[in-house]
């Protein structure tokens, strides 16, 4: 009966010990694919001004996450709530989580350091999400910024690839999204 009460016991911390296991293996997963696209932005930018960048944020954003996934065993994306892609699209608990960061950002807490890791249940299945917000860097305004700061060539660009573009309108500070992990339990 006492190890029936003990497995049981156990059972019930599983999901506890694996979040508190996982959070610091998931910041560090969130947190390496950002710097190394502002690199490459940053590159793309000097070569070839913002509008440049769009591409890099289409495209090579995209398969560095998918290596990175590869790489580490994460499901990993980025994701907002003023989506420019159509994929990045939050889905529930990940609009939650955002409309979270953007109350407690409005509540005075530094966007740069908002995140939320939990053990959740999805069609049966346990899975470990992680969220890390993505404040707008400086860099970030020469595509995200106030319409009337986005150069012409940039806003043609937009136009021509983001008919239903929601990311416009950021300020250096503001969340601008997050990057999205998962992992299965």
């Amino acid at each position: 009966m006492k190890r029936t009460l003990l497995a049981a016991a156990l059972l019930a911390a599983l999901p506890a010990l694996a979040a508190d296991d996982l959070l610091p293996e998931a910041r560090k997963v969130a947190t390496s694919v950002p710097p190394k696209l502002l690199a490459v932005l940053t590159a793309e930018i000097e070569k070839s001004g913002p509008e440049g960048a769009i591409g890099v944020c289409r495209e090579k954003a995209p398969e560095m996450a998918k290596a990175a996934s590869a790489q580490t065993g994460w499901a990993i994306r980025r994701v907002s709530l003023g989506n420019r892609n159509p994929k990045a699209v939050p889905d529930a608990w990940e609009r939650a989580v955002l409309e979270d960061f953007d109350r407690r950002a409005a509540a005075g807490e530094s966007p740069a350091t908002l995140e939320k890791g939990e053990v959740v249940a999805e069609d049966g299945k346990k899975s470990y999400r992680y969220m890390k917000a993505l404040p707008t860097l400086d860099l970030c305004v020469k595509c995200h910024g106030p319409a009337e700061g986005l150069s012409p060539a940039v806003k043609e660009k937009l136009a021509a690839l983001y008919p239903q573009d929601k990311a416009t309108g950021y300020t250096p500070g503001k969340i601008r999204g997050a990057m999205t992990i998962r992992k299965p339990l």
